[in-house]
C-alpha cells in the first residue's frame, strides 16, 4: 500500500517545441512590421484615386495584426496535464466525494428522448460506487415523452450497469456502445450472450429484466419544469440553478457535473479523473471547476463545417490553462458546490477543509422534499431571491452565460484546471447543416461580444482579481464579432478596386512583395503543420478555412449588428438550441461531405452575394489584362487578382449550391435571385 501522500493525484507538463513557437511569432512580427512600412510610406496622395481605400485596407491590416497578437497570448505557455488515479484508489477509494450530475433538456422534437436517456444511462454507468452518484434531469418541455422514457431507463439500468462493469465496456451509452461493436468480433462467448440478449431487450423496449442482486443504483431524479416565455434567453442556466437548489435538499454533493443532454460519457473514468485534482493534497483545495474538451462523435473525416475544434482544445485552451485556468464551456463540466454558489476561495479555510467532502442532507420525508422541490424548481421562487442568476449559480442574461459564470468563479479567487485524456471524456453532435453552424457561431460571438461591452469584460470585472495574462486570454473570443468589419473590408474592397484598375499591393516585381508573400505562406504553413499535428487532414483544413471566412461574413456580421441594436434598446438576446437530429437525406450528404444549404437565410445571401462578387471581379480583372496586353509581372494588380482566385476557389461549393446542385440541399432559388442582383449591382456601382 502506498503511504508516500507527498506523490501529487496529478501533474503538469509545459508543451513542446515552445522555442519554434515564439521564432514564428517573432518572424511573423517582424514582416508584418514591414508591410506597415509599406502602408505608410505609399499612401497615395488626396488627388490619386483609391486613397481611402487604401488607408481602409491598411486599418483593416492593424486590426488583423492586433487580433493576432491577442491570440499569442492563448498559445505562448500551453501546459498539459495527466492523473493518477491509481493513488486515488489506493488513498480515498473509502472517502471519495458524492457527485450530483446535471443534465438539461427543453425540447423533445430537437432533442429526443433516447439521445437524452443514452447521455443519463451512459454517466450512471460510471466506474464510481454508485451510491455515490446522483443524476438529475431537468426537463424545460415537462414532455411525457421524456418522462417515460426515464422510467423505461431506471428499469433498464438495473442490467445494463452490472453489465458495463463486468465487462469493463465502453462507451458506456447503450446507443453509442452497440453501434461502435456491431463489427466487433468477440472471442468471449460469454460476453457475445449477454451482448446479444441486452441488444435484443434495447430492440423490444422490455423493461422487466430488473435482477441486479440487491446491488446499489445511483440516485436518479426527473424535474419538469414549466416553460415561461420571458425566461427563454435563461433556459439553460435557469434549468441549472433549479437543479442546484432541488439538490441542494435530495443529495446536496460537494460535487456537481454539468452535461448537455447530447453529450454523453464517453469515458467511465473521467469522474475519477476530476476528483484527482479536487482531492490532490497540495492544490486540490484551489480548484472551483474542472473542465473537460467539447468533442463530437458525428464529425466526417475532413469536416466541412470545422466543428471538430481539435486546435481549440489541444492548443488555445492548454494555452488558457497556463494563463490561469479555462473558462466554463458550459457542458463536460465538474464544479466545486460552493464555488458555483458563490462562494469565495479562501485559502486558509479552504485547505484546514480539503478532505470535508461529507455532504450535508436534509432528512425529509418523500412528500414533504417532493412538495419543496417543487418550490425551489419554479421560475417564480427566483423572483424572490434575486441574487439567483447574479451572485448565486450561472449568470442570466447572456448567450453565454457559461463563460461569464466561470470568470465570476475565478474572479472569488479559484483556480480552474482544464483536463484533455487521450480517451475523449464525452462526446457530443456537431451541425450536421451550415445553417445550424452559422447560428450557432452567431449564438457564440453574440454572447461573447455582450460580454465585452457588459460589466463583465474580464478587463474590467478581473481587474486586479486574476492575472492580466489571464483577462488578455479571454480577449480573442469576446473579439469574434468585430472581426466581421476588417474581414468583410478585406474581401469586398479590393475586388471593387480591381475593376477599376486601382492597386492596393505592390507589384509582384517589387521588393515589397516580398513581405506580403513571406507573411501569408510562413502563417498559413503553420496554421496547417499545426492543424495537422492535432489530428486534422489537409482537406479538413481547407474546410476550415472556408468556415473561418463564413463565420465571418456572415454569423459574426449578425452577432455584431444585433448587439448594437441591443445596446440602443431595439432588441433583447434570444437563446436558440442547435437541433440535435437530422433527416436521413440531410444526414446521407453530411456523410458524403456535401455541404447542406437548403434553407433560406439571409446569412446565405451575404455569402452568396460575395462569392459572385468575387467571381465578377475575377473575370473582370482577367479581361482588364488580357485588353492591356499586361503581363504578370507589370500589372500592378497582379495581387487583387490572385486574392480574387482565392476567394473563388474557397467559395466552389457555394457556386456548386447556387447553379450545379439539383437535390434538396441547394442553395434556394430566392437566395440564388437576391444575391445575383445585389453583386451585379455593387460590381456596376463600383464601374461608374
Amino acid at each position: 500500500m502506498e503511504k508516500n501522500h507527498h506523490l501529487r493525484l496529478y501533474a503538469t507538463k509545459p508543451a513542446k517545441a515552445r522555442i519554434a513557437f515564439q521564432l514564428f511569432a517573432l518572424s511573423l512580427f517582424v514582416g508584418i512590421c514591414f508591410i506597415f512600412v509599406y502602408r505608410v510610406s505609399y499612401i497615395p496622395s488626396e488627388e490619386e484615386a483609391g486613397r481611402w481605400a487604401w488607408i481602409g485596407l491598411f486599418l483593416s491590416e492593424l486590426w488583423f495584426c492586433f487580433y493576432w497578437f491577442m491570440t499569442l497570448v492563448d498559445r505562448w505557455n500551453p501546459i498539459y496535464r495527466c492523473t493518477f488515479k491509481d493513488r486515488l484508489s489506493i488513498r480515498y477509494e473509502e472517502a471519495l466525494p458524492d457527485i450530483d450530475i446535471f443534465v438539461c433538456t427543453a425540447d423533445p422534437m430537437i432533442e429526443p428522448p433516447a439521445m437524452v436517456i443514452n447521455t443519463v444511462l451512459s454517466v450512471m454507468a460510471y466506474d464510481y460506487p454508485p451510491q455515490k452518484l446522483n443524476v438529475y434531469l431537468s426537463d424545460d418541455g415537462g414532455s411525457d415523452l421524456t418522462f417515460y422514457a426515464m422510467v423505461e431507463a431506471l428499469s433498464f439500468s438495473k442490467i445494463w450497469l452490472p453489465f458495463c462493469k463486468k465487462f469493463k465496456v465502453e462507451p458506456r451509452s447503450p446507443e453509442a456502445y452497440f453501434r461502435t461493436t456491431v463489427l466487433e468480433p468477440l472471442d468471449d462467448s460469454v460476453k457475445a450472450k449477454e451482448r446479444s440478449s441486452m441488444k435484443i431487450l434495447i430492440d423490444a423496449k422490455d423493461p422487466k429484466a430488473v435482477d441486479i442482486e440487491g446491488q446499489p443504483l445511483p440516485t436518479l431524479v426527473y424535474l419538469a419544469r414549466e416553460k415561461r416565455p420571458q425566461y427563454h434567453h435563461n433556459f439553460k442556466a435557469g434549468s441549472v440553478n433549479a437543479l442546484i437548489r432541488v439538490s441542494s435538499r435530495i443529495s446536496n454533493c460537494p460535487i456537481i457535473l454539468i452535461l448537455d443532454c447530447d453529450m454523453y460519457s464517453n469515458n467511465s473514468e473521467s469522474v475519477r479523473d476530476a476528483v484527482c485534482f479536487f482531492m490532490d493534497e497540495e492544490k486540490g483545495h484551489e480548484f472551483g471547476f474542472v473542465q473537460f474538451p467539447q468533442s463530437f462523435e458525428n464529425l466526417t473525416k475532413n469536416d466541412v463545417y470545422g466543428s471538430s475544434f481539435n486546435v481549440l482544445s489541444r492548443v488555445e485552451i492548454q494555452g488558457f490553462d497556463g494563463n490561469g485556468g479555462p473558462c466554463f464551456l458550459g457542458t463536460g463540466c465538474f464544479h466545486r458546490r460552493n464555488a458555483l454558489c458563490g462562494q469565495k476561495y479562501s485559502d486558509q479555510e479552504c485547505k484546514a477543509n480539503w478532505k470535508g467532502w461529507s455532504d450535508i442532507k436534509i432528512e425529509e420525508c418523500a412528500s414533504v422534499l417532493e412538495d419543496t422541490s417543487k418550490v425551489l424548481a419554479s421560475c417564480t421562487y427566483e423572483e424572490k431571491y434575486a441574487q439567483w442568476g447574479n451572485e448565486v449559480g450561472l449568470k442570466y442574461g447572456c448567450p453565454t452565460e457559461d463563460v461569464i459564470t466561470g470568470l465570476a468563479i475565478q474572479c472569488r479567487g479559484w483556480r480552474s484546471i482544464y483536463f484533455n485524456p487521450e480517451r475523449k471524456g464525452f462526446l457530443g453532435l456537431a451541425p450536421t447543416t451550415l445553417l445550424q453552424a452559422l447560428v450557432q457561431h452567431r449564438r457564440w460571438s453574440e454572447g461573447h461580444f455582450q460580454m465585452l461591452v457588459s460589466r463583465y469584460c474580464p478587463l474590467v470585472y478581473g481587474y486586479k482579481k486574476i492575472p492580466l495574462k489571464l483577462q488578455l486570454s479571454y480577449c480573442p473570443y469576446l473579439l469574434c464579432a468585430p472581426n466581421c468589419l476588417a474581414t468583410l473590408y478585406y474581401v469586398a474592397v479590393p475586388s471593387l478596386c480591381l475593376l477599376r484598375g486601382i492597386p492596393l499591393f505592390p507589384k509582384i516585381s517589387s521588393a515589397w512583395v516580398l513581405p506580403f508573400a513571406f507573411v501569408i505562406i510562413v502563417h498559413r504553413a503553420y496554421s496547417l503543420g499545426e492543424f495537422v499535428c492535432c489530428g486534422g487532414t489537409l482537406q479538413g483544413w481547407w474546410n476550415e478555412q472556408r468556415m473561418w471566412l463564413f463565420k465571418r461574413i456572415s454569423s459574426y456580421v449578425f452577432a455584431f449588428i444585433d448587439n448594437i441594436l441591443k445596446l440602443m434598446g431595439f432588441t433583447d438576446s434570444a437563446f436558440a438550441i442547435t437541433a440535435k437530429v437530422a433527416e436521413t437525406d440531410v444526414s446521407q450528404r453530411h456523410e458524403q461531405e456535401l455541404m447542406e444549404f437548403g434553407a433560406s437565410s439571409p446569412m446565405f445571401t451575404i455569402i452568396a452575394t460575395l462569392a459572385l462578387l468575387n467571381a465578377f471581379c475575377f473575370v473582370g480583372g482577367m479581361k482588364r489584362v488580357v485588353m492591356d496586353m499586361q503581363i504578370w509581372f507589370s500589372n500592378p494588380c497582379t495581387l487583387q487578382i490572385l486574392l480574387c482566385a482565392l476567394l473563388v476557389i474557397i467559395n466552389l461549393p457555394v457556386y456548386q449550391g447556387l447553379f450545379l446542385r439539383k437535390d434538396k440541399g441547394r442553395m434556394p432559388t430566392s437566395v440564388t435571385k437576391w444575391s445575383l442582383m445585389f453583386a451585379a449591382l455593387a460590381c456596376a456601382l463600383a464601374c461608374y
